[in-house]
């Protein structure tokens, strides 16, 4: 896929002529990304995917995420929003994905914990809501109406979702503007400057959510979320923090799960999202099955 030429007038008549480009960018599985230069201005297209409204994406609300961590110097600055061609166009900036065991030490966690809890208690409130149990409901609902393949275990992924969503009450777990997808290849590093970008899921949740979300999707272990907890909120990790950034764990593969479910019977892109769903299911499975996760559920509802 390349963009349209609607979409390269519409930027030009904007940004100036099209110098370079428009190359496409790896990563993603949802959209089309690409680099191109207009006039003097180095940026990247990124194009929505068909239906991603199914998905319970909000582009307004992507645009203004995007835009608001960008005035926190964490996301590359949003350059044109044009939502009649489905195109967010922001600056390019160099940077590579941090590397798992990088992300999970000094100094780039912190910088990662800082970033997030600056935007969790600085960007404006966003347009939309991102909550897993209804998110899930939602997702399972579109796809079996739809004839996909549904398995037994994405109706009891929902349902543990609302189980731990009963768990995690009280002042932290207010809804929050949140990021809500931050896989490794979102989290970028340039010399010293940290960039989180693909804000498409941004939306008002619980801050735990992005911070169970780094966690799994980076392969860190407990040690590693005490550190990440203590980073986050400046001292010491509790026993009540570190049971919810765990059950959010749980929460984020269960969101990842049904999200493949879904994907199944709405996406055009040439991606196995049988085998994701399965994957994230399994490991969903191993989760609850650790013998601490009910301990979880109390620690984290304890005052």
């Amino acid at each position: 896929m390349v963009p349209s030429p609607a979409v390269i007038e519409a930027v030009q008549a904007q940004l100036g002529p099209l110098r370079d480009g428009p190359v496409p960018l790896d990563g993603g599985i949802t959209n089309h990304n690409f680099r191109a230069r207009f006039a003097d201005h180095d940026v990247v297209l990124r194009i929505a995917g068909r239906q991603t409204d199914l998905l319970g994406i909000d582009r307004d609300a992507e645009r203004l995420a995007t835009a608001a961590a960008s005035d926190l110097g964490i996301a590359p600055p949003v350059l044109l929003f044009l939502p009649e061609h489905g195109c967010l166009v922001t600056t390019f900036v160099p940077g590579t994905p941090i590397p798992d065991p990088q992300l999970r030490e000094p100094p780039a966690l912190e910088a990662v914990a800082r970033a997030l809890r600056a935007f969790h208690e600085h960007a404006p409130a966003l347009p939309t809501t991102f909550d897993v149990p209804r998110i899930a409901r939602g997702y399972l609902t579109l796809a079996r109406d739809r004839g996909g393949a549904v398995p037994a275990a994405a109706w009891d992924a929902a349902q543990l979702a609302e189980r731990i969503a009963a768990a995690l009450t009280g002042p932290e777990h207010v809804p929050v503007p949140c990021h809500d997808d931050l896989l490794g290849a979102n989290i970028l590093c340039h010399e010293a400057d940290i960039w989180i970008v693909d804000w498409e899921y941004a939306g008002m949740g619980d801050r735990y959510f992005d911070l169970g979300n780094l966690s799994i999707n980076n392969g860190f272990v407990d040690a590693d979320d005490e550190r990440l907890l203590a980073a986050y909120w400046d001292e010491p990790c509790t026993e009540r923090r570190f049971a919810a950034l765990r059950l959010m764990r749980s929460m984020s593969d269960v969101r990842e799960a049904l999200w493949g479910v879904v994907q199944q019977t709405i996406s055009d892109l040439d991606f196995d999202f049988a085998a994701y769903a399965d994957r994230h299911l399994r490991r969903l499975r191993a989760t609850v099955a650790d013998p601490r996760f009910e301990r979880w559920l109390l620690d984290a509802a304890s005052p």
